[in-house]
């Protein structure tokens, strides 16, 4: 009894972070999806691809493509404080976040 109890509160807390992080991460893709697409006003469905934080994890850069769309993926930039999407690669925003990653 000593045992499995501290043994059963460490995997029940330690589900509980984890899975409170798979959860955020979760939401986080929908709004960049939902980001996607009203800044590409469509309502198709977005797939992203290749996600990394950066800027401290104030944003994220990556690879979006439009599920119904024949053309490849590109590339965009999310401002998680403005909640704002920026798919100029030329654009300064885009640079200083994204600037030489490798998924470009």
């Amino acid at each position: 009894m000593n045992i499995v109890v501290p043994i059963a509160l460490i995997l029940v807390l330690a589900g509980a972070i984890f899975g409170g992080q798979a959860v955020s991460e979760s939401r986080a893709d929908n709004r960049i999806q939902q980001a996607l697409a009203t800044a590409l006003e469509s309502s198709n469905a977005i797939e992203l691809k290749f996600l990394q934080q950066v800027n401290h994890g104030y944003g994220v850069c990556g690879l979006y493509k439009v599920a119904s769309s024949n053309q490849g993926y590109a590339s965009f930039f999310y401002d998680k404080v403005n909640e704002t999407v920026i798919l100029d690669v030329n654009s300064r925003r885009y640079t200083s976040n994204c600037g030489l990653s490798a998924f470009c």
